[in-house]
């Protein structure tokens, strides 16, 4: 009953309103839109027109895996990157669910207490073995 009420209001509101005043609604959506475009265009511009453009060899060299290109890129790599990059994912995944936990310790009381207890003790015990294994470990 309440919905129908409701659809009648609304089309009647927009018949009254005609396409030219649903699309007026829209008006400030499109001009924040266009001051947003318009103020990127602008950095972007500033930081190519004021910015000093002379990359030297040691700006314009490779950084990311820590050694330099030396082969194709297709080649090898040694496993402890991915097992370095796995455990960081996993660790941080990790640390990341203690912040609802303890946003919202008051509320689940002692049983959610103790069920991240347990959980962090085999976070722990997992992160010992890893350190035991040594994979943490570069040489």
């Amino acid at each position: 009953m309440k919905g129908d009420l409701y659809e009648t209001q609304l089309y009647r509101l927009y018949g009254e309103m005609g396409l030219d005043g649903m699309l007026a609604e829209y008006l400030p959506i499109l001009i924040f839109l266009g001051i947003a475009i318009g103020l990127a265009i602008a950095m972007l511009l500033a930081s190519v027109i004021m910015a000093k453009q002379r990359p030297n060899s040691e700006k314009i060299s490779s950084y990311e895996c820590g050694f330099e290109a030396f082969d194709d890129a297709r080649g090898r790599f040694d496993v402890r990157f991915y097992l370095v990059a796995i455990l960081f994912i996993i660790f941080d995944l990790e640390v990341a669910f203690l912040f609802p936990w303890a946003v919202s310790l008051s509320d689940i009381g002692l049983f959610g207490f103790w069920s991240m207890v347990i959980f962090l003790v085999i976070l722990t015990i997992g992160f010992a073995y890893e350190w035991k294994k040594g994979a943490l470990e570069w040489e």
